[in-house]
């Protein structure tokens, strides 16, 4: 089980760290929502609870929960600038469909 962090999404975490002054690295979640079903929660992770699960990747921890995990687990995060749009991209090998928007996924 790994969750991993392209080297320019880590170094966006680590800014937001940063300039915040506090958080201990990345929560990656999903909820259920959407067309498709889940969509992907990403927070600073102020704390690690008991049965967090903890991943280091490019030097930033990513805090996925117990729930969470099945659906996440060998998913790549990535941060990507196009234009003036900025925003995260997975690469999750368990989604098996996503909505046509893009903002929903289905396991």
């Amino acid at each position: 089980m790994a969750i991993t962090l392209t080297p320019s999404a880590a170094a966006r975490v680590r800014n937001f760290i940063a300039s915040r002054g506090s958080g201990v690295g990345l929560r990656l979640g999903v909820r259920k929502t959407g067309c498709s079903g889940y969509a992907y929660v990403v927070d600073y992770a102020e704390e690690v609870a008991a049965d967090d699960r903890v991943f280091e990747s490019e030097g930033v921890k990513v805090v996925v929960d117990p729930v969470a995990l099945p659906l996440v687990d060998g998913t790549e995060v990535d941060f990507v600038r196009h234009g003036l749009s900025e925003v995260f991209r997975f690469r999750n090998p368990n989604v098996s469909g996503e909505c046509g928007c893009g903002e929903s996924f289905s396991v």
